[in-house]
């Protein structure tokens, strides 16, 4: 057995896209180009507009916050519900009060499979 820390201390600051008072672990990586991370926004951060190098699934673990799509529209999100970005799609999150996530970034990405859908974000 191994154990692991993925605490806040164990990251790195997220410098890019102009963004805030955000740190990001990496947990694990596989073969297929996958990563899967655990990202920490604080109070009053932002991971700033950019486009997704690939398709990403933000799950949000704690705490709420907000996201955005294309057109830069702000979208409340919280504990338990998730949202997936395609590869080459513009977006931005960010909380008030601070929220972590687990991020899911491969190239073949299909939540539908598993989850239902909250609502149509576009």
């Amino acid at each position: 057995m191994k154990i692991y820390k993925f605490s806040k201390e164990h990251g790195k600051k997220v410098e890019k896209y102009q963004s805030h008072l955000a740190t990001y672990v990496k947990m694990a990586r596989t073969n297929e180009a996958a990563t899967i991370g655990y990202m920490y926004i604080e109070g009053e951060g932002t991971i700033g507009h950019h486009q997704a190098p690939i398709s990403q699934l933000f799950i949000v673990v704690e705490g709420e916050g907000w996201v955005t799509g294309e057109n830069q529209k702000r979208i409340s999100i919280k504990r338990g519900e998730a949202v997936l970005w395609e590869k080459g799609e513009w977006h931005t999150s960010g909380s008030e009060t601070g929220m972590t996530a687990i991020v899911i970034q491969s190239e073949e990405l299909q939540p539908e499979a598993f989850m239902e859908r909250k609502s149509t974000l576009r």
